[in-house]
């Protein structure tokens, strides 16, 4: 397994899809193109903000080579490949090592509910089969229950492949309780984009994030400055985000941030079943939110 450590600005980028509902290739390429000219440090594919769980097997490994292909080595790809079934995430991440990804992101079974016991196994047996670096997503509020700070701890140590976190639980206190018993190297990120700033003055390497899909170079320019910790300067670009980074989860994730880059004339508005456009209400929010911000119209 190559040796990779997470930190900083990591965009969870969206799926464009065409009208018939086919992926579209070359809008997810000048998405690609963008984050990588705001400088992020890695770039994760076929996630939760990608609607993972709407590709086909096809379509996924698709997605990925078109990811790394426009990559082409200059940051990381980490390709989501979670499933609350261990041999189906086994098959998603053999897929994704197969299409050229350096690492994965695996969201904690959901719906099923697993013991701790149940989830050590879990990553255990991905990582035997698939010798790639491990991202683990706590998602309480998607997964239906609440990975603990000393199970997530439990299989950093006794998974050698799991090199870091993405904590979406919302609380501080618990990713400050990981930080503080993570092994070295071992990377806590933030899963909230409006809780990084926080978590790096607390400790932790940085986010797995949305807005950046909209705002790229601002949110790692944020990102780095408070790393490197010059964190008055972050702080302004902090709340300069903030409405959006709220505004992007006024409806379920991805339906208003993939709104808000049709919008700014980087993809076409499609969605897949069982997600639907955004409600008028909200529409009309994210369309003052992007004006104030110079985003929109175009």
């Amino acid at each position: 397994m190559s040796k990779i450590n997470f930190f900083g600005s990591i965009p969870a980028i969206v799926t464009p899809f065409k009208k018939n509902g086919d992926l579209d290739l070359p809008a997810l390429e000048r998405l690609v193109d963008l984050q990588l000219k705001g400088g992020v440090d890695a770039i994760v594919v076929a996630g939760s903000t990608g609607e993972a769980a709407t590709l086909s097997d096809e379509e996924y490994v698709t997605a990925i080579k078109t990811v790394v292909k426009k990559v082409s080595n200059k940051v990381p790809v980490i390709a989501g490949a979670g499933s609350n079934d261990t041999k189906k995430a086994i098959h998603l991440s053999s897929l994704a090592k197969e299409a050229g990804a350096n690492a994965l992101l695996i969201v904690t079974p959901y719906y099923n509910k697993p013991t701790p016991n149940g989830l050590v196994l879990h990553y255990k047996a991905i990582a035997k089969t698939v010798d790639l670096p491990i991202i683990l997503y706590n998602v309480p509020g998607r997964t239906g229950s609440n990975v603990a700070p000393q199970v997530i701890l439990r299989i950093a140590r006794e998974v050698p492949n799991v090199i870091a976190v993405k904590e979406a639980s919302g609380s501080l206190n618990q990713m400050m309780e990981i930080i503080q018993g993570a092994p070295k190297s071992f990377s806590v990120l933030s899963g909230d984009d409006s809780l990084t700033l926080p978590l790096i003055g607390a400790g932790g390497h940085g986010c797995i994030s949305v807005v950046c899909n909209e705002v790229p170079k601002m949110f790692s320019d944020m990102v780095h400055l408070a790393l490197k910790g010059n964190f008055l300067e972050a702080q302004k670009l902090h709340y300069q985000m903030l409405e959006l980074m709220n505004v992007n989860f006024i409806e379920t994730n991805p339906i208003p941030v993939k709104t808000a880059l049709a919008m700014m004339g980087l993809i076409s508005e499609n969605f897949r079943l069982p997600l639907t456009t955004l409600e008028d209400k909200n529409r009309a929010v994210l369309e003052k939110t992007l004006k104030t911000m110079g985003l929109w119209p175009l």
